[in-house]
């Protein structure tokens, strides 16, 4: 549990900064963060934010991540278009993953698909679950 939630009771104000402080980074400085859909709850993707990225998304309201693979901030949509507008942030009581409750415009999965979740695993044979509803290469362009 963070230290800043060992005695305080709902309605208590705490300063962002010290939670901040508090999360559980791993070893990159970075924090799992769960996308949720506002109004479905659908959960639509997971990311990887570090602190400026989880700063800069409660200052804009403009949901942007960290990106492992090109080791810089990523503002969600800046190439598809698909942005996500913060309605609410929450960390979980270990501090180490961040819960996006977000407006979703367009399709939260770079395949297309309205989020990220579309194979499911079982046993001995998993499916496909969810269609393309935009074709990628109309939001990143051909591949080459």
């Amino acid at each position: 549990m963070l230290k800043a939630l060992e005695s305080a009771q709902p309605g208590t104000r705490l300063a962002t900064g010290e939670l901040l402080d508090q999360l559980r980074w791993n070893g990159d400085g970075l924090v799992a963060a769960i996308a949720q859909d506002h109004d479905s709850k659908a959960v639509l993707m997971l990311a990887w934010m570090n602190r400026e990225a989880l700063e800069e998304t409660l200052r804009t309201g403009r949901v942007c991540y960290y990106s492992r693979s090109r080791q810089a901030l990523w503002r969600k949509g800046e190439q598809s278009g698909n942005q996500q507008v913060l309605r609410e942030a929450r960390i979980d009581c270990d501090g180490d993953a961040v819960l996006l409750r977000v407006e979703q415009r367009g399709p939260a999965c770079h395949t297309g698909r309205e989020h990220c979740f579309y194979l499911r695993l079982g046993p001995e044979q998993s499916e496909l679950t969810e269609p393309v509803v935009v074709d990628p290469a109309t939001l990143y362009g051909p591949k080459a």
